[in-house]
């Protein structure tokens, strides 16, 4: 039996505390929430008492060290604000838990330092909840590549490109200040990221990046002609009728977490994305060099009209290609270099992001007899290799060089332990 406590319960903890609320509740114990807010903890009782399980005690973020000496958990799960990560991983190994991580680990490299320094000072272990390896149409590619069904690859093009609804929403809420998330170089793209280290087995060594904030914030509103703005879309007359204003009023799980919640740290959720005080980008080129010589492309966009991703390993003998969410289109094609191309079937699964979700979960909270054939479980390691691609990214576009992921670490990445 494990014991469990949760630091951060907006939208995304959902997930952890659902699952050992109700399916995994046999072999695992919820024991507390800690949050800056008390009306999101109190949400999320309210979650988990409706699946049957009890509410839990609610410690305030500055009660965290009391929450661990009297509860006693073997493992933290840590959802909060990207730049806390650290924190509080720091925090529960000295303590003496180990910690399952939502993406990204953290967001810069002296943090990620003082991460890698407390696991070799306490032996604690630490899970990133990678989800994307786990999405059926990612695991086939996988698969493919593992079988060498287009020779050895030496080259990855990878785009991905965020619609106005969900790459806005990153431009409403906390995460367009850098200084929390990082960017949405670290804290979208480390999914990315992950995936390309994944795939091809290897990690960055060499980073060179260029981007920019290309079509939000209020100067690119107004050089469009745009000439009503507002903070914020509650209560705001200039918000009616603008595509980009989130109504959390008709929302109730947003109004619940957020709206209703303001009063308790002042958070606001709706802002509005044409405003001041943007500093991450929204248009992103990444080119990398790996360690086994493969060399990748990669864009961010976060305006597009259209979401999904598409990705393309050319090895020395062929090509695939794996697209997704275009026109709500699924396809992995093999072109063969002197054979007929194919399409690989992908097998279509419930839940969340293509069923990922479930398989997570699985492997998080159901025990350890599983065998991870497709090396899916993410550990401490595939963390910093997938967030020192963007953290190298970030130097790069400030300096207009490229940046060696040695260099940041002060060690080289086969030497982590």
């Amino acid at each position: 039996m494990k014991t469990y406590v949760q630091v951060g319960t907006g939208s995304r903890a959902q997930m952890y505390y659902k699952a050992l609320a109700k399916e995994y509740k046999d072999n695992n114990v919820l024991m507390a929430f800690c949050d800056s807010n008390k009306k999101r903890m109190e949400y999320a009782n309210k979650q988990i008492c409706q699946l049957g399980y009890h509410d839990v005690p609610m410690y305030g973020i500055d009660e965290f060290e009391k929450m661990l000496e009297e509860q006693r958990p073997d493992i933290v799960i840590i959802s909060s604000i990207d730049r806390t990560h650290h924190t509080y991983i720091k925090k529960a190994m000295e303590f003496g838990a180990d910690v399952i991580c939502e993406k990204p680990m953290t967001i810069d490299e002296d943090k990620c330092n003082q991460i890698l320094e407390c696991m070799e000072k306490t032996g604690r272990k630490l899970r990133m909840t990678f989800n994307c390896r786990y999405m059926p149409y990612t695991v086939e590619a996988k698969k493919l590549l593992m079988k060498n069904a287009v020779g050895n690859i030496k080259q990855v093009h990878f785009e991905w490109f965020l619609d106005t609804t969900h790459g806005a929403d990153y431009f409403r809420r906390w995460h367009r200040d850098k200084k929390n998330s990082g960017g949405l170089l670290i804290h979208k793209a480390t999914h990315h990221f992950d995936l390309v280290n994944w795939w091809i087995e290897s990690y960055p060594e060499i980073v060179f990046s260029q981007g920019g904030l290309k079509f939000y914030g209020r100067e690119n509103a107004e050089e469009r002609g745009i000439t009503k703005f507002y903070t914020r879309v509650y209560g705001s007359e200039n918000a009616k009728g603008d595509p980009f204003a989130l109504d959390m009023t008709k929302n109730e799980e947003l109004k619940a977490l957020y709206l209703d919640a303001e009063e308790e740290d002042g958070y606001i959720r709706d802002q509005s994305v044409f405003g001041d005080n943007i500093s991450i980008e929204d248009t992103m080129c990444v080119q990398v060099k790996y360690h086994n010589g493969v060399l990748m492309s990669y864009s961010l966009n976060a305006y597009s009209p259209i979401e999904g991703f598409r990705v393309v390993f050319t090895g020395d003998n062929g090509r695939i290609e794996l697209s997704h969410g275009i026109e709500e289109d699924t396809r992995l094609r093999v072109y063969p270099m002197f054979g007929k191309a194919y399409d690989v079937e992908i097998e279509k699964k419930e839940g969340d992001h293509g069923g990922a979700d479930v398989e997570l979960l699985k492997d998080l909270f159901g025990g350890e007899n599983r065998t991870d054939e497709l090396n899916q479980c993410a550990s401490h390691i595939d963390a910093v290799t997938s967030i020192m691609t963007g953290i190298c990214a970030n130097k790069s576009m400030n300096t207009g060089l490229p940046v060696a992921v040695s260099d940041l670490l002060g060690r080289k990445v086969s030497e982590l332990k």
